[in-house]
């Protein structure tokens, strides 16, 4: 039998809602919001059930929410008899979930790390000076070529945030410059190329700013030796000593996420099924195309955990 990959994903998926039926009747969880709500100074909690949806959507909201929704349904999945992985690995913000289900980093101080880590990111680049755009259907390569042609100066800067598979790239940078690009994505032989309602550009140089502040505050947490390896965004490498989560976490912030080499990596050592924990599934939509054949669950709801634990323990 091959290994098992938890993934767990970054920002998009948040929606009003998320996460509530994990809440209700269950006084653990109700619990561990009243510690993370404390934590953080902020009624994460009433955003996440009742919004409104302008406050989940701001990135430091958002990135505590979606983090709390994957961590709340690992640890279901987890008592509901579930085996451990024998990987774990996250979209962006997902890595900061992965590591808490490593057994890294507890979820408060995860909860407010990547609050931070939002505030910075928001605060780094001006509203609507960065702008993120999907290149859909066009060969990665032929992506970095117009991101580097484009960006001939300081002001026109665009680079490749994400490669999320062999059809879907995603571009972050000036937003001018962004806007510029995508007739020329498409004369180029992109099937789409459209902009994403996002807050700030990130996975770019246009977040080295970032960087210090997030360092200085990771510095001060109690990380612990990962329970099994994690597959980095940096450089889609498995990892499985505590020194390294530190540097590859600030790196991460303006490097692109290698979601597609990160894939291959878990591919090549043996990975046939792959569980995507957290708010939606995106992920999944990704791995249907850049892994197939492979076995593909989803916990998102907490009416998934008891089909997906039978499942994984069958």
């Amino acid at each position: 039998m091959g290994q098992i990959a938890y993934l767990f994903p970054g920002q998009g998926s948040q929606k009003v809602g998320m996460a509530q039926d994990f809440f209700d009747g269950s006084d653990d969880v109700k619990g561990q919001f009243h510690q993370i709500d404390s934590a953080l100074d902020l009624s994460l909690s009433q955003i996440m059930f009742e919004g409104p949806e302008e406050d989940l959507k701001r990135t430091e909201n958002t990135q505590p929410a979606i983090l709390t929704h994957s961590v709340l349904a690992f640890e279901a999945l987890m008592a509901a008899g579930a085996p451990q992985p024998d990987v774990v690995a996250g979209h962006s913000l997902g890595e900061y979930s992965a590591l808490v289900a490593a057994g890294c980093l507890d979820l408060e101080s995860a909860a407010k790390a990547v609050q931070l880590r939002g505030r910075l990111m928001q605060n780094a680049v001006p509203v609507g000076t960065g702008a993120m755009a999907a290149v859909l259907g066009l060969a990665p390569d032929e992506v970095e070529n117009l991101c580097s042609q484009a960006s001939e100066n300081e002001n026109d800067y665009v680079g490749v945030a994400n490669y999320n598979g062999s059809g879907q790239t995603v571009v972050a940078g000036k937003a001018g410059t962004v806007e510029r690009l995508l007739p020329l994505f498409k004369e180029a032989g992109a099937k789409r190329a459209l902009p994403l309602p996002v807050s700030a550009p990130f996975h770019c140089d246009l977040m080295l700013p970032v960087q210090a502040p997030l360092q200085s505050h990771l510095e001060t947490l109690a990380w612990a030796t990962p329970r099994m390896p994690w597959i980095a965004n940096v450089d889609a490498v498995a990892h499985d000593r505590k020194e390294d989560i530190i540097p590859l976490l600030t790196a991460q912030v303006t490097a692109p996420v290698r979601f597609t080499q990160m894939v291959q990596t878990l591919l090549g050592q043996g990975v046939d099924t792959f569980v995507e924990i957290g708010p939606g599934k995106v992920l999944t939509g990704i791995l249907k195309r850049e892994a197939k054949g492979c076995r593909l669950l989803n916990v998102s709801h907490k009416s998934d955990v008891a089909d997906v634990a039978n499942t994984l323990s069958a």
